[in-house]
């Protein structure tokens, strides 16, 4: 079986690759904007089947499947999106210092014929963080292609959180483990039909 990672982040994209099946990466544009009223925690399902939606499933193979994802940063049922500067990265991060948050991934895997998916939660717990440390990593990082305005995988995550509860690759964005298991799944059902076709 083959995943089509309709994905733009290089996080995704080298996760993807290390789960050892074959990816092949492709670009999907859609509209982010998400109802007022929506919880924070459909938010990251709700946009990974917007993202699925918005790709023709004639272009995959019986062998392919879509995997679509989206990550959002929950605190006190707010969610924070990708930053639009460094002044609303700096309010973030003084947000997030000191308190525990939820990261949740939605995914959605999708067929010719099927589509199922599933978010991920993990609670992410923050040192205080001065302002020194905020500034450094702010103008060394740059993180505003992340949401939350931080990647746990960077030295804020070294300095700054003191534990998580839940998958680690999960607040990278992409929830391997439950996604491997989702993609076997979903290889031990299309071998029948394989096989049968083959016949």
């Amino acid at each position: 079986m083959k995943i089509v990672l309709a994905s733009k982040s290089p996080r995704r994209r080298e996760l993807a690759a290390r789960l050892g099946f074959e990816v092949r990466c492709v670009d999907v544009d859609v509209d982010e904007h998400t109802p007022a009223a929506m919880a924070a925690s459909d938010v990251a399902e709700h946009l990974a089947r917007r993202k699925a939606a918005a790709f023709d499933t004639a272009r995959l193979q019986q062998d392919e499947v879509l995997v679509t994802a989206d990550t959002v940063v929950a605190l006190e049922g707010m969610a924070l999106g990708k930053p639009a500067g460094r002044d609303e990265a700096v309010a973030m991060l003084r947000s997030l210092s000191g308190k525990t948050h939820t990261v949740y991934t939605g995914v959605c895997l999708r067929t010719a014929a099927a589509e199922r998916s599933f978010t991920e939660a993990t609670r992410v717990h923050f040192r205080h963080l001065d302002e020194s440390t905020i500034s450094h990593y702010v103008d060394t990082f740059h993180p505003a292609d992340k949401a939350g305005a931080y990647g746990i995988q960077e030295w804020i995550g070294m300095v700054g959180i003191s534990g998580i509860e839940g998958c680690y690759y999960n607040v990278m964005g992409l929830p391997t483990s439950r996604l491997f298991a989702e993609l076997k799944s979903q290889e031990a059902a299309l071998i029948p039909c394989q096989k049968q076709n083959a016949r």
